[in-house]
């Protein structure tokens, strides 16, 4: 689990990536969560853009990525989201504070 301080300083990491994965209207697919998981392992650190208005149904895709991934959410803005899992080779160090 994140604190607070570790997810700033990811959020900092992430704000010049841009978005390696989109979600368009056909929803959270198999072939998205693959898409998702070579990313993380490639990256660790990853920016997701979802497309569609309603904001309850980005909510649940949300629950639904980092539960299936086993990742966590560092940031949601809008249709913007960041998730993080450290992979087996640590990518990225994150402070301890």
């Amino acid at each position: 689990m994140l604190n607070v301080k570790q997810k700033q300083y990811l959020k900092g990491l992430a704000h010049d990536l841009e978005p390696l994965v989109r979600i368009g209207d056909k929803g959270l697919t198999n072939s998205v969560i693959k898409e998702i998981e070579v990313n993380l392992k490639a990256h660790e650190l990853l920016k997701i853009r979802i497309f569609g208005d309603e904001r309850d149904a980005r909510i649940k895709m949300i629950d639904e990525i980092c539960q299936k991934s086993s990742c966590e959410l560092v940031q949601h803005i809008g249709k913007l989201l960041v998730i993080y899992r450290q992979s087996e080779k640590k990518k990225i160090s994150i402070p301890n504070k």
